[in-house]
C-alpha cells in the first residue's frame, strides 16, 4: 500500500466498498489521503470497512444506487459532510445473467438496475458538483466495467449487455462533460478475487480456461484494480478521458483465445 498523500483534501464516492474491489479501492484512496464515503447495500459490512478509518476522513452511506432517490441522497450526504465532490467510483455491480432465453424479468432487471440504471443515476447526481470540482486535474468519473463489456461470454449475455452499456456511457459522457473540466473513464477487470467470482475460482474447469488467456497466469486481486482507478483519478491522468483501460492479466490480448505457452 503506498504512503502517498496526493488526495488529501479530496472527497471520493467509492459505490459496492463494503467488500472485494470496492473496498480495495476506497482503501487505496483513504490511505492516500482522501475522504472517501463508503456504500453498500449492507449497512453492516459498509461499518465493517469503515471501523478502520478515522470518522473525519470516512462517511459511510448505505443504500442502493439503483434507486434514483438514494443517488440523489448519498451525493447529498456526500456534500453536507465534506463540502463537495472531486471523484465517483462507481464500482457497485452484480454478476449472473445465465442463458437468456431461461432467464425471469426479476433476474434481468435486477443485473440491469444496478449495472447501468445505478451508475446512470449516481453520474447524474454527481455531475453538477463534479463540475464545480477545483482539484488539480479537474473532476473525473470512474466506472467498473468489465472485459465483458468489450467482448462475448457465451454463458454471460445479459452481463455483456450491462458491462457493454458501461463502456458506451463511458465514452458519450466524456465528450459530453469534458469541456466543463470532467473526465469520464472506466476500467475493465477480468477475473479478479472477489465475492462475486468465488464461483470460477472454486473450480479447477473454470480456473484452467481462464489461466489458458491470462497472459500473467494468476488472477486479479482489489489492489490491482484499485492502483489503477487512483493513477485515473488523479493528477497525473489529466489528459486522459474516455477511455475503457483494461485492468485483465492479458485477457484481452488474447482475443479470446487459448494461450497455451509455457
Amino acid at each position: 500500500m503506498t504512503s502517498s498523500t496526493r488526495f488529501a483534501g479530496r472527497t471520493i464516492i467509492v459505490t459496492g466498498s463494503s467488500t472485494g474491489i470496492g473496498e480495495g479501492i476506497a482503501r487505496r484512496f483513504y490511505a492516500e489521503g482522501a475522504n472517501v464515503v463508503i456504500n453498500a447495500r449492507g449497512a453492516e459490512k459498509c461499518a465493517a470497512v469503515a471501523q478502520s478509518m478515522d470518522e473525519e476522513r470516512c462517511l459511510l452511506v448505505a443504500g442502493d444506487v439503483s434507486k434514483s432517490t438514494f443517488a440523489n441522497e448519498i451525493i447529498e450526504a456526500t456534500v453536507s459532510r465534506f463540502g463537495g465532490l472531486d471523484c465517483l467510483v462507481n464500482n457497485a455491480g452484480v454478476g449472473g445473467g445465465g442463458i437468456l432465453h431461461k432467464a425471469e424479468d426479476a433476474e434481468i432487471d435486477r443485473i440491469i438496475d444496478i449495472n447501468v440504471k445505478g451508475v446512470i443515476y449516481m453520474c447524474r447526481a454527481a455531475m453538477p458538483h463534479l463540475i464545480k470540482s477545483e482539484t488539480p486535474g479537474g473532476g473525473s468519473i470512474v466506472n467498473i466495467s468489465s472485459v465483458s463489456g468489450t467482448g462475448g461470454d457465451s454463458t454471460l449475455p445479459i452481463y455483456n449487455a450491462s458491462k457493454g452499456a458501461v463502456t458506451n456511457l463511458t465514452r458519450g459522457l466524456a465528450l459530453q462533460v469534458g469541456a466543463k473540466g470532467v473526465r469520464v473513464n472506466a476500467i475493465n477487470p477480468s477475473v479478479t478475487r472477489s465475492d462475486m467470482v468465488d464461483e470460477i475460482t472454486g473450480s479447477e474447469f473454470a480456473m484452467k480456461m481462464v489461466m489458458n488467456r491470462m497472459a500473467l497466469k494468476r488472477i486479479g486481486e482489489p489492489e490491482d484494480i484499485a492502483a489503477a482507478t487512483a493513477f485515473l483519478a488523479s493528477e497525473d491522468a489529466s489528459f486522459i478521458t474516455g477511455v475503457n483501460l483494461p485492468v485483465d492479466g492479458g485477457i484481452s490480448a488474447s482475443n479470446g483465445q487459448p494461450n497455451f505457452m509455457p
